[in-house]
Protein backbone atom coordinates (compact mmCIF):
# COMPACT_ATOMS: atom_id res chain seq x y z
CA UNK A 1 0.00 0.00 0.00
CA UNK A 2 1.18 3.30 -0.83
CA UNK A 3 0.57 7.35 -1.04
CA UNK A 4 0.32 7.84 -5.24
CA UNK A 5 -0.54 11.47 -6.72
CA UNK A 6 -2.06 11.92 -9.91
CA UNK A 7 -2.79 14.38 -12.10
CA UNK A 8 -5.61 15.74 -14.71
CA UNK A 9 -5.57 18.40 -16.90
CA UNK A 10 -8.52 20.23 -16.85
CA UNK A 11 -10.31 22.25 -19.77
CA UNK A 12 -9.30 25.31 -19.16
CA UNK A 13 -5.32 24.10 -19.84
CA UNK A 14 -4.79 24.14 -15.80
CA UNK A 15 -3.65 20.62 -14.18
CA UNK A 16 -5.23 19.61 -11.30
CA UNK A 17 -2.99 16.92 -9.35
CA UNK A 18 -5.16 14.43 -6.23
CA UNK A 19 -3.18 12.45 -3.63
CA UNK A 20 -4.91 8.89 -2.99
CA UNK A 21 -3.79 6.07 -0.91
CA UNK A 22 -3.39 2.85 -3.25
CA UNK A 23 -2.28 -0.73 -3.75
CA UNK A 24 -1.04 -2.70 -6.41
CA UNK A 25 -3.03 -5.69 -7.29
CA UNK A 26 -1.91 -8.16 -10.30
CA UNK A 27 -4.76 -8.30 -12.91
CA UNK A 28 -6.69 -11.68 -13.11
CA UNK A 29 -6.90 -11.71 -17.18
CA UNK A 30 -3.72 -9.08 -18.76
CA UNK A 31 -1.25 -10.40 -15.18
CA UNK A 32 0.20 -6.59 -15.47
CA UNK A 33 0.14 -5.29 -12.06
CA UNK A 34 -2.77 -1.99 -11.40
CA UNK A 35 -3.65 0.11 -9.00
CA UNK A 36 -6.35 -0.24 -6.60
CA UNK A 37 -7.53 3.09 -4.89
CA UNK A 38 -8.35 2.62 -1.55
CA UNK A 39 -8.81 6.28 -0.22
CA UNK A 40 -8.96 9.59 -2.10
CA UNK A 41 -7.33 12.29 0.19
CA UNK A 42 -8.17 15.52 -2.17
CA UNK A 43 -6.39 17.79 -3.90
CA UNK A 44 -2.50 18.01 -3.58
CA UNK A 45 -2.42 21.77 -3.03
CA UNK A 46 -4.80 21.25 0.02
CA UNK A 47 -3.11 18.17 1.57
CA UNK A 48 -0.77 18.42 4.15
CA UNK A 49 1.76 15.85 2.91
CA UNK A 50 4.08 15.67 5.91
CA UNK A 51 0.94 14.13 7.97
CA UNK A 52 0.16 12.04 5.50
CA UNK A 53 4.02 10.91 5.53
CA UNK A 54 3.55 10.24 8.98
CA UNK A 55 0.34 8.28 8.36
CA UNK A 56 1.93 5.60 6.95
CA UNK A 57 4.32 5.29 9.13
CA UNK A 58 1.80 4.62 11.68
CA UNK A 59 -0.29 2.67 9.43
CA UNK A 60 3.05 0.48 8.73
CA UNK A 61 3.41 -0.22 12.20
CA UNK A 62 0.03 -1.36 13.06
CA UNK A 63 0.13 -3.96 10.38
CA UNK A 64 3.40 -5.53 11.92
CA UNK A 65 6.23 -3.51 9.45
CA UNK A 66 8.98 -2.31 11.31
CA UNK A 67 9.30 1.50 10.01
CA UNK A 68 12.52 3.31 10.25
CA UNK A 69 12.67 5.16 13.66
CA UNK A 70 12.40 8.85 13.13
CA UNK A 71 12.10 12.37 15.45
CA UNK A 72 8.28 12.52 14.05
CA UNK A 73 7.39 8.84 14.82
CA UNK A 74 4.40 9.04 17.26
CA UNK A 75 2.02 6.03 19.16
CA UNK A 76 -0.24 4.60 17.55
CA UNK A 77 -3.50 4.24 19.48
CA UNK A 78 -6.50 1.78 19.23
CA UNK A 79 -10.00 3.35 20.00
CA UNK A 80 -12.61 1.29 19.24
CA UNK A 81 -13.50 -1.71 17.15
CA UNK A 82 -17.37 -1.90 16.43
CA UNK A 83 -19.53 -4.75 14.56
CA UNK A 84 -19.80 -3.40 11.13
CA UNK A 85 -20.45 -6.86 8.30
CA UNK A 86 -24.41 -6.74 8.87
CA UNK A 87 -24.46 -3.28 9.06
CA UNK A 88 -22.93 -3.05 5.35
CA UNK A 89 -25.11 -5.91 4.17
CA UNK A 90 -28.44 -4.18 5.41
CA UNK A 91 -27.33 -0.86 4.49
CA UNK A 92 -26.05 -2.18 0.95
CA UNK A 93 -30.10 -3.95 0.26
CA UNK A 94 -31.53 -0.53 1.88
CA UNK A 95 -29.91 1.07 -1.23
CA UNK A 96 -30.92 -1.99 -3.67
CA UNK A 97 -34.14 -1.60 -2.62
CA UNK A 98 -34.66 2.12 -2.90
CA UNK A 99 -36.09 2.59 0.20
CA UNK A 100 -33.50 5.62 0.90
CA UNK A 101 -34.90 7.02 -2.43
CA UNK A 102 -38.69 6.61 -1.11
CA UNK A 103 -38.22 8.30 1.82
CA UNK A 104 -35.70 11.10 0.63
CA UNK A 105 -38.55 11.61 -1.74
CA UNK A 106 -40.94 12.76 0.89
CA UNK A 107 -38.52 13.92 3.08
CA UNK A 108 -37.54 16.90 0.58
CA UNK A 109 -41.15 17.89 0.99
CA UNK A 110 -40.13 19.04 4.84
CA UNK A 111 -36.89 20.87 6.32
CA UNK A 112 -35.83 19.15 8.72
CA UNK A 113 -32.46 19.80 10.47
CA UNK A 114 -32.10 15.96 11.56
CA UNK A 115 -31.02 13.55 9.06
CA UNK A 116 -34.20 11.74 9.21
CA UNK A 117 -33.42 9.22 6.75
CA UNK A 118 -30.32 7.74 8.35
CA UNK A 119 -32.89 7.57 11.74
CA UNK A 120 -35.20 5.68 10.18
CA UNK A 121 -32.35 3.63 8.69
CA UNK A 122 -30.53 3.03 12.66
CA UNK A 123 -34.21 2.12 13.81
CA UNK A 124 -34.68 -0.58 11.22
CA UNK A 125 -30.89 -1.73 11.58
CA UNK A 126 -31.77 -2.40 15.27
CA UNK A 127 -34.51 -4.68 15.16
CA UNK A 128 -32.84 -6.65 12.68
CA UNK A 129 -29.25 -6.57 14.98
CA UNK A 130 -30.14 -5.90 18.54
CA UNK A 131 -33.85 -5.24 19.03
CA UNK A 132 -33.86 -2.77 21.86
CA UNK A 133 -36.05 0.29 23.37
CA UNK A 134 -35.77 3.75 21.16
CA UNK A 135 -33.50 5.13 23.81
CA UNK A 136 -31.08 2.11 23.78
CA UNK A 137 -30.50 2.25 19.99
CA UNK A 138 -28.11 5.43 21.24
CA UNK A 139 -25.92 3.50 23.40
CA UNK A 140 -26.37 0.94 20.40
CA UNK A 141 -24.82 3.32 17.74
CA UNK A 142 -22.29 5.39 20.14
CA UNK A 143 -20.36 1.85 21.73
CA UNK A 144 -21.20 -1.62 19.64
CA UNK A 145 -22.11 -1.08 15.87
CA UNK A 146 -20.69 1.06 12.93
CA UNK A 147 -23.79 1.70 10.42
CA UNK A 148 -22.67 3.45 7.17
CA UNK A 149 -23.54 7.32 7.52
CA UNK A 150 -24.78 7.39 11.10
CA UNK A 151 -22.09 8.68 13.25
CA UNK A 152 -24.94 9.17 16.41
CA UNK A 153 -28.32 8.55 17.34
CA UNK A 154 -30.76 10.91 19.54
CA UNK A 155 -33.55 9.89 20.75
CA UNK A 156 -35.44 12.51 19.74
CA UNK A 157 -34.61 12.67 16.49
CA UNK A 158 -36.04 9.01 16.68
CA UNK A 159 -39.56 9.76 17.88
CA UNK A 160 -39.76 12.61 15.01
CA UNK A 161 -38.90 9.85 12.40
CA UNK A 162 -41.38 8.06 13.55
CA UNK A 163 -44.12 10.41 13.35
CA UNK A 164 -42.51 11.54 9.69
CA UNK A 165 -43.05 7.25 8.99
CA UNK A 166 -46.78 7.56 9.80
CA UNK A 167 -47.58 10.60 8.83
CA UNK A 168 -46.93 9.23 5.31
CA UNK A 169 -47.73 5.52 5.80
CA UNK A 170 -49.37 4.16 3.14
CA UNK A 171 -47.68 6.20 0.76
CA UNK A 172 -44.21 5.05 1.68
CA UNK A 173 -45.39 1.16 1.85
CA UNK A 174 -47.44 1.24 -2.01
CA UNK A 175 -43.95 3.24 -3.32
CA UNK A 176 -41.46 0.84 -1.32
CA UNK A 177 -43.55 -2.19 -2.55
CA UNK A 178 -43.61 -0.42 -6.45
CA UNK A 179 -39.84 -0.55 -6.05
CA UNK A 180 -39.24 -4.08 -4.50
CA UNK A 181 -41.75 -5.66 -7.13
CA UNK A 182 -39.74 -4.07 -9.98
CA UNK A 183 -36.21 -4.75 -8.60
CA UNK A 184 -37.00 -8.26 -7.79
CA UNK A 185 -39.74 -9.37 -10.16
CA UNK A 186 -42.11 -10.53 -7.27
CA UNK A 187 -44.35 -13.13 -8.28
CA UNK A 188 -47.97 -12.06 -6.38
CA UNK A 189 -50.20 -13.80 -8.41
CA UNK A 190 -50.52 -15.59 -4.87
CA UNK A 191 -50.79 -13.15 -1.95
CA UNK A 192 -51.16 -14.91 1.08
CA UNK A 193 -52.77 -13.15 3.97
CA UNK A 194 -53.15 -13.75 7.87
CA UNK A 195 -53.40 -12.13 10.84
CA UNK A 196 -51.27 -11.95 14.69
CA UNK A 197 -51.27 -10.22 17.81
CA UNK A 198 -49.17 -8.29 20.34
CA UNK A 199 -49.36 -7.05 23.35
CA UNK A 200 -48.38 -4.58 25.87
CA UNK A 201 -46.72 -4.39 29.01
CA UNK A 202 -48.74 -2.15 31.28
CA UNK A 203 -50.60 -2.52 34.69
CA UNK A 204 -53.16 0.12 33.51
CA UNK A 205 -56.88 -0.10 31.28
CA UNK A 206 -56.33 1.02 27.90
CA UNK A 207 -57.70 4.07 27.18
CA UNK A 208 -60.89 4.43 25.81
CA UNK A 209 -60.74 4.88 22.02
CA UNK A 210 -56.89 3.77 21.79
CA UNK A 211 -56.06 0.50 19.47
CA UNK A 212 -54.49 -1.29 22.91
CA UNK A 213 -57.77 -3.15 23.80
CA UNK A 214 -58.26 -6.82 25.19
CA UNK A 215 -59.20 -9.40 22.50
CA UNK A 216 -58.33 -13.35 21.63
CA UNK A 217 -54.53 -13.27 22.50
CA UNK A 218 -52.66 -15.21 19.64
CA UNK A 219 -49.76 -15.01 21.71
CA UNK A 220 -51.53 -16.70 24.71
CA UNK A 221 -51.29 -13.33 27.07
CA UNK A 222 -55.59 -12.36 27.51
CA UNK A 223 -54.48 -10.85 30.57
CA UNK A 224 -52.34 -7.76 28.24
CA UNK A 225 -53.89 -5.16 26.38
CA UNK A 226 -52.59 -5.74 22.17
CA UNK A 227 -53.45 -4.60 19.05
CA UNK A 228 -54.02 -7.01 15.97
CA UNK A 229 -51.22 -7.07 12.83
CA UNK A 230 -52.48 -7.92 9.69
CA UNK A 231 -49.97 -8.96 6.84
CA UNK A 232 -49.68 -9.34 3.40
CA UNK A 233 -47.17 -11.77 1.82
CA UNK A 234 -45.94 -13.01 -1.22
CA UNK A 235 -45.75 -17.25 -2.31
CA UNK A 236 -41.44 -15.96 -1.24
CA UNK A 237 -42.09 -14.79 2.10
CA UNK A 238 -41.14 -10.93 1.11
CA UNK A 239 -44.17 -8.87 3.02
CA UNK A 240 -45.94 -6.02 0.58
CA UNK A 241 -48.32 -4.47 3.25
CA UNK A 242 -49.23 -4.12 6.79
CA UNK A 243 -51.88 -3.18 9.07
CA UNK A 244 -52.63 -2.59 12.22
CA UNK A 245 -56.21 -2.95 14.35
CA UNK A 246 -57.20 -2.60 17.29
CA UNK A 247 -56.72 -5.42 20.00
CA UNK A 248 -60.34 -6.31 20.14
CA UNK A 249 -60.69 -6.97 15.93
CA UNK A 250 -61.99 -10.15 14.98
CA UNK A 251 -60.41 -11.31 11.28
CA UNK A 252 -63.64 -12.29 10.07
CA UNK A 253 -63.86 -7.90 9.62
CA UNK A 254 -60.85 -6.92 8.34
CA UNK A 255 -60.55 -8.32 4.86
CA UNK A 256 -63.12 -5.75 3.06
CA UNK A 257 -60.27 -3.08 4.40
CA UNK A 258 -57.73 -5.05 2.86
CA UNK A 259 -58.91 -5.88 -0.38
CA UNK A 260 -59.70 -1.65 -0.63
CA UNK A 261 -56.01 -1.12 1.01
CA UNK A 262 -54.54 -2.95 -2.29
CA UNK A 263 -56.20 -1.70 -4.85
CA UNK A 264 -54.54 0.13 -7.67
CA UNK A 265 -51.14 -1.93 -6.41
CA UNK A 266 -50.40 -3.11 -9.47
CA UNK A 267 -50.93 -6.93 -8.38
CA UNK A 268 -52.91 -7.87 -11.28
CA UNK A 269 -54.81 -10.83 -11.00
CA UNK A 270 -54.78 -12.22 -7.66
CA UNK A 271 -55.78 -15.05 -6.06
CA UNK A 272 -55.47 -14.29 -1.84
CA UNK A 273 -54.25 -17.69 0.58
CA UNK A 274 -56.43 -17.12 3.81
CA UNK A 275 -56.53 -19.05 6.56
CA UNK A 276 -59.57 -20.45 8.33
CA UNK A 277 -60.22 -17.44 10.24
CA UNK A 278 -61.12 -15.90 7.22
CA UNK A 279 -63.56 -17.65 5.26
CA UNK A 280 -66.99 -15.82 6.27
CA UNK A 281 -68.89 -16.06 2.87
CA UNK A 282 -69.03 -12.12 3.41
CA UNK A 283 -65.38 -12.25 3.22
CA UNK A 284 -65.00 -14.08 0.60
CA UNK A 285 -67.40 -12.50 -2.02
CA UNK A 286 -65.05 -9.54 -1.24
CA UNK A 287 -62.09 -11.05 -2.40
CA UNK A 288 -64.04 -12.23 -5.81
CA UNK A 289 -64.79 -8.38 -6.12
CA UNK A 290 -62.89 -6.97 -9.10
CA UNK A 291 -61.97 -10.34 -10.78
CA UNK A 292 -60.40 -11.80 -7.96
CA UNK A 293 -60.09 -15.53 -6.36
CA UNK A 294 -59.62 -16.64 -3.20
CA UNK A 295 -58.01 -20.17 -1.71
CA UNK A 296 -59.90 -20.73 1.87
CA UNK A 297 -59.20 -23.30 4.09
CA UNK A 298 -62.39 -24.48 5.76
CA UNK A 299 -63.26 -25.77 9.28
CA UNK A 300 -63.94 -29.61 9.28
CA UNK A 301 -65.95 -29.53 12.27
CA UNK A 302 -67.90 -26.71 10.73
CA UNK A 303 -71.11 -28.33 10.83
CA UNK A 304 -72.38 -26.88 7.02
CA UNK A 305 -73.91 -28.72 5.31
CA UNK A 306 -71.62 -28.68 1.80
CA UNK A 307 -68.62 -29.45 4.22
CA UNK A 308 -70.33 -32.61 5.53
CA UNK A 309 -70.93 -33.37 1.67
CA UNK A 310 -67.73 -32.88 0.97
CA UNK A 311 -65.93 -34.88 3.54
CA UNK A 312 -68.77 -38.01 3.11
CA UNK A 313 -68.17 -37.80 -1.03
CA UNK A 314 -66.59 -40.87 -2.05
CA UNK A 315 -63.73 -41.23 -4.64
CA UNK A 316 -59.72 -41.48 -5.08
CA UNK A 317 -57.12 -39.31 -3.80
CA UNK A 318 -54.37 -38.48 -6.09
CA UNK A 319 -50.92 -38.29 -4.93
CA UNK A 320 -48.85 -35.03 -6.13
CA UNK A 321 -46.20 -34.75 -3.91
CA UNK A 322 -44.35 -37.35 -1.58
CA UNK A 323 -46.58 -38.08 1.01
CA UNK A 324 -49.40 -35.51 -0.14
CA UNK A 325 -52.67 -36.79 -1.54
CA UNK A 326 -55.65 -34.71 -3.07
CA UNK A 327 -59.43 -35.18 -4.16
CA UNK A 328 -61.66 -32.78 -5.85
CA UNK A 329 -64.90 -32.60 -4.41
CA UNK A 330 -67.95 -29.84 -6.27
CA UNK A 331 -70.63 -29.76 -4.21
CA UNK A 332 -73.97 -27.88 -5.71
CA UNK A 333 -75.05 -26.72 -8.86
CA UNK A 334 -75.04 -23.19 -10.64
CA UNK A 335 -74.41 -20.63 -8.55
CA UNK A 336 -74.34 -22.27 -5.84
CA UNK A 337 -71.81 -24.66 -6.69
CA UNK A 338 -68.57 -24.88 -4.44
CA UNK A 339 -65.67 -26.31 -5.17
CA UNK A 340 -63.27 -28.57 -2.28
CA UNK A 341 -59.96 -29.95 -2.19
CA UNK A 342 -59.42 -32.49 0.03
CA UNK A 343 -55.94 -33.00 0.93
CA UNK A 344 -54.42 -35.96 2.87
CA UNK A 345 -50.89 -35.50 4.13
CA UNK A 346 -49.13 -39.44 5.27
CA UNK A 347 -47.31 -38.25 7.42
CA UNK A 348 -49.50 -35.69 9.54
CA UNK A 349 -51.69 -38.57 9.05
CA UNK A 350 -49.41 -40.66 11.56
CA UNK A 351 -48.47 -37.91 13.59
CA UNK A 352 -52.21 -37.34 14.61
CA UNK A 353 -52.83 -41.38 14.97
CA UNK A 354 -49.62 -41.18 17.61
CA UNK A 355 -51.16 -38.25 19.07
CA UNK A 356 -54.77 -39.86 19.25
CA UNK A 357 -53.69 -42.46 21.26
CA UNK A 358 -51.16 -41.03 23.92
CA UNK A 359 -54.47 -38.96 24.71
CA UNK A 360 -56.48 -41.59 24.47
CA UNK A 361 -53.86 -43.75 26.78
CA UNK A 362 -53.73 -40.86 29.29
CA UNK A 363 -57.53 -40.10 29.15
CA UNK A 364 -57.88 -43.83 30.59
CA UNK A 365 -55.66 -43.26 33.26
CA UNK A 366 -57.63 -40.30 34.46
CA UNK A 367 -61.15 -41.94 34.03
CA UNK A 368 -59.65 -44.81 36.41
CA UNK A 369 -58.27 -42.20 38.80
CA UNK A 370 -61.55 -40.66 38.92
CA UNK A 371 -63.58 -43.93 39.87
CA UNK A 372 -61.18 -43.80 42.97
CA UNK A 373 -62.29 -40.34 44.22
CA UNK A 374 -65.66 -38.81 46.28
CA UNK A 375 -66.90 -36.03 46.98
CA UNK A 376 -65.60 -32.62 46.40
CA UNK A 377 -62.26 -34.28 44.73
CA UNK A 378 -64.41 -36.30 42.74
CA UNK A 379 -66.63 -33.29 41.20
CA UNK A 380 -63.70 -31.26 40.59
CA UNK A 381 -61.81 -33.99 39.08
CA UNK A 382 -65.22 -34.86 36.25
CA UNK A 383 -65.67 -31.01 35.60
CA UNK A 384 -61.69 -30.69 34.85
CA UNK A 385 -61.79 -33.52 32.60
CA UNK A 386 -65.12 -32.55 31.27
CA UNK A 387 -64.36 -29.01 30.22
CA UNK A 388 -60.34 -30.27 29.07
CA UNK A 389 -59.36 -28.84 26.11
CA UNK A 390 -58.23 -32.06 24.26
CA UNK A 391 -59.96 -34.24 26.40
CA UNK A 392 -63.64 -33.17 26.01
CA UNK A 393 -64.30 -34.09 22.65
CA UNK A 394 -63.18 -38.05 23.28
CA UNK A 395 -65.77 -37.88 26.13
CA UNK A 396 -69.61 -38.67 26.92
CA UNK A 397 -71.94 -39.45 29.79
CA UNK A 398 -73.63 -42.26 30.52
CA UNK A 399 -77.17 -42.43 31.59
CA UNK A 400 -76.02 -42.81 34.99
CA UNK A 401 -73.49 -39.18 34.72
CA UNK A 402 -70.00 -41.18 34.54
CA UNK A 403 -67.79 -40.00 32.16
CA UNK A 404 -66.70 -42.41 29.44
CA UNK A 405 -64.73 -42.53 26.08
CA UNK A 406 -66.64 -41.96 23.06
CA UNK A 407 -66.38 -44.11 20.56
CA UNK A 408 -67.72 -42.54 17.84
CA UNK A 409 -65.78 -39.64 18.30
CA UNK A 410 -62.63 -41.46 18.21
CA UNK A 411 -63.94 -43.06 14.79
CA UNK A 412 -64.89 -39.25 13.48
CA UNK A 413 -61.71 -38.08 14.28
CA UNK A 414 -59.56 -41.23 12.95
CA UNK A 415 -61.62 -39.94 9.64
CA UNK A 416 -59.99 -37.19 9.47
CA UNK A 417 -56.35 -37.86 10.01
CA UNK A 418 -53.57 -35.62 7.91
CA UNK A 419 -56.66 -34.32 6.22
CA UNK A 420 -57.82 -30.90 5.36
CA UNK A 421 -59.98 -29.19 3.56
CA UNK A 422 -59.59 -26.19 1.84
CA UNK A 423 -62.09 -24.22 -0.78
CA UNK A 424 -61.94 -22.39 -3.96
CA UNK A 425 -63.37 -20.00 -6.12
CA UNK A 426 -60.69 -20.17 -9.31
CA UNK A 427 -61.62 -23.52 -11.63
CA UNK A 428 -58.59 -22.86 -13.72
CA UNK A 429 -56.24 -24.03 -11.08
CA UNK A 430 -55.76 -27.32 -10.70
CA UNK A 431 -56.26 -29.32 -7.35
CA UNK A 432 -52.68 -29.95 -7.23
CA UNK A 433 -52.15 -25.85 -7.39
CA UNK A 434 -54.59 -25.39 -4.96
CA UNK A 435 -53.39 -27.62 -2.39
CA UNK A 436 -49.72 -26.15 -2.80
CA UNK A 437 -51.17 -23.06 -3.35
CA UNK A 438 -52.85 -23.25 0.90
CA UNK A 439 -49.48 -25.27 1.94
CA UNK A 440 -47.27 -22.02 1.06
CA UNK A 441 -49.25 -19.97 3.48
CA UNK A 442 -46.73 -20.98 6.26
CA UNK A 443 -44.52 -18.28 4.65
CA UNK A 444 -46.52 -16.19 6.48
CA UNK A 445 -46.09 -18.03 9.65
CA UNK A 446 -43.01 -17.99 9.02
CA UNK A 447 -43.11 -13.88 8.52
CA UNK A 448 -44.46 -13.68 11.61
CA UNK A 449 -42.27 -15.90 13.87
CA UNK A 450 -39.38 -13.62 12.30
CA UNK A 451 -41.46 -10.83 13.38
CA UNK A 452 -41.73 -11.98 16.92
CA UNK A 453 -38.58 -13.96 17.29
CA UNK A 454 -35.42 -12.41 15.29
CA UNK A 455 -37.33 -8.43 15.06
CA UNK A 456 -38.68 -9.22 18.68
CA UNK A 457 -42.20 -7.06 17.52
CA UNK A 458 -43.55 -7.64 21.15
CA UNK A 459 -43.70 -6.47 23.85
CA UNK A 460 -44.47 -3.26 23.04
CA UNK A 461 -44.19 0.25 25.87
CA UNK A 462 -44.95 2.94 23.28
CA UNK A 463 -48.00 4.64 24.41
CA UNK A 464 -49.57 6.64 21.62
CA UNK A 465 -51.76 4.67 18.93
CA UNK A 466 -49.30 6.36 16.05
CA UNK A 467 -46.20 5.48 17.67
CA UNK A 468 -47.48 2.26 17.89
CA UNK A 469 -47.99 1.54 14.34
CA UNK A 470 -44.83 3.67 13.44
CA UNK A 471 -42.78 0.76 15.63
CA UNK A 472 -44.76 -2.03 13.47
CA UNK A 473 -43.75 -0.40 10.20
CA UNK A 474 -40.26 -0.50 11.55
CA UNK A 475 -40.64 -3.59 12.30
CA UNK A 476 -41.93 -4.54 8.46
CA UNK A 477 -39.15 -2.65 6.83
CA UNK A 478 -36.76 -5.01 8.81
CA UNK A 479 -38.64 -8.02 7.91
CA UNK A 480 -38.44 -7.36 4.56
CA UNK A 481 -34.21 -6.59 4.15
CA UNK A 482 -33.71 -10.11 6.63
CA UNK A 483 -36.09 -11.69 4.00
CA UNK A 484 -34.31 -10.69 0.88
CA UNK A 485 -31.35 -11.58 2.23
CA UNK A 486 -32.44 -15.07 4.08
CA UNK A 487 -33.76 -15.97 -0.03
CA UNK A 488 -30.89 -14.69 -1.98
CA UNK A 489 -28.38 -16.58 0.11
CA UNK A 490 -30.33 -19.71 1.52
CA UNK A 491 -29.06 -18.90 4.64
CA UNK A 492 -30.90 -18.08 7.96
CA UNK A 493 -30.94 -14.55 9.27
CA UNK A 494 -29.57 -16.04 12.72
CA UNK A 495 -26.96 -17.72 10.41
CA UNK A 496 -25.80 -14.29 8.25
CA UNK A 497 -25.84 -12.32 11.23
CA UNK A 498 -23.59 -14.28 13.16
CA UNK A 499 -21.03 -14.70 10.55
CA UNK A 500 -21.14 -10.69 9.00
CA UNK A 501 -21.10 -9.56 12.80
CA UNK A 502 -17.54 -10.89 13.12
CA UNK A 503 -16.77 -8.34 10.46
CA UNK A 504 -15.68 -4.92 12.74
CA UNK A 505 -14.14 -1.38 12.03
CA UNK A 506 -11.46 -0.26 13.41
CA UNK A 507 -10.37 3.53 14.29
CA UNK A 508 -7.12 3.89 15.12
CA UNK A 509 -5.05 7.31 15.77
CA UNK A 510 -1.74 8.27 15.61
CA UNK A 511 -1.07 12.01 15.88
CA UNK A 512 -3.34 13.84 14.92
CA UNK A 513 -4.67 11.64 12.08
CA UNK A 514 -7.43 8.83 12.47
CA UNK A 515 -8.13 5.57 10.45
CA UNK A 516 -11.24 3.49 10.16
CA UNK A 517 -9.77 0.06 8.62
CA UNK A 518 -12.26 -3.06 8.61
CA UNK A 519 -11.06 -6.94 9.48
CA UNK A 520 -10.35 -8.92 6.55
CA UNK A 521 -13.29 -10.63 4.41
CA UNK A 522 -13.59 -14.24 5.83
CA UNK A 523 -14.16 -16.78 2.98
CA UNK A 524 -17.39 -17.21 4.41
CA UNK A 525 -18.15 -13.76 4.29
CA UNK A 526 -17.15 -13.20 0.94
CA UNK A 527 -19.17 -16.17 0.00
CA UNK A 528 -22.45 -14.61 1.67
CA UNK A 529 -21.46 -10.97 0.42
CA UNK A 530 -21.30 -12.86 -3.38
CA UNK A 531 -24.55 -14.59 -2.51
CA UNK A 532 -26.15 -11.43 -2.26
CA UNK A 533 -24.55 -9.55 -5.25
CA UNK A 534 -22.77 -6.88 -2.87
CA UNK A 535 -18.37 -6.31 -3.39
CA UNK A 536 -16.46 -6.44 -0.41
CA UNK A 537 -16.69 -3.02 1.37
CA UNK A 538 -13.78 -0.97 0.82
CA UNK A 539 -10.81 -1.76 3.50
CA UNK A 540 -10.18 1.90 4.51
CA UNK A 541 -13.64 3.18 5.48
CA UNK A 542 -12.12 6.83 6.81
CA UNK A 543 -9.52 8.75 7.08
CA UNK A 544 -8.70 12.25 9.31
CA UNK A 545 -5.75 14.06 9.15
CA UNK A 546 -4.95 17.19 10.92
CA UNK A 547 -2.10 19.76 11.65
CA UNK A 548 -0.28 18.94 14.93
Amino acid sequence: MYIRRISRKNKNGTVTSYVQLAHNERNPVTGNPQAKVYYTFGRGDEVDMDNLRRLAESISRFVGDAPKVTQESVQTSLLDSKQFGTGYVLQSLWQELGIDKVLSKRLAERKYEAPIERVLFAMVANRALNPSSKRAVEDWVKTEVALPGVELFEVHQGYRAMDFLIESDEEIQREVYETVADLLNLEVDLLFFDTTSSYFEMDDEPEEGSIKQRGYSKDHRPDLPQVVIGFAVTRDGIPVRCWVWPGNTSDMSVIPQVKQDLIGWRLGRVITVVDRGFNSETNLRELQKTGGHYIAGEKMSSGKQTVEDALARPGRFKTVRDNLEVKEVVVGDGEARTRYVLVRNLDEARRDERRREAHLKRLECELSRLKELDGDAHTKAHCALQSHQTYKRFLKSDKHGNLRIDKEAVKAAERLDGKYLIRTSDDTLSAEDVALGYKQLWQVEAAFRSLKQTIELRPMYHRKDDRIRAHVLLCWLSLLLVRVAENRTGRTWREIRQTMNAMHLITSKSGNNTVRQRTEVTPEQAEILKALGYKEPALIQKISTGKP
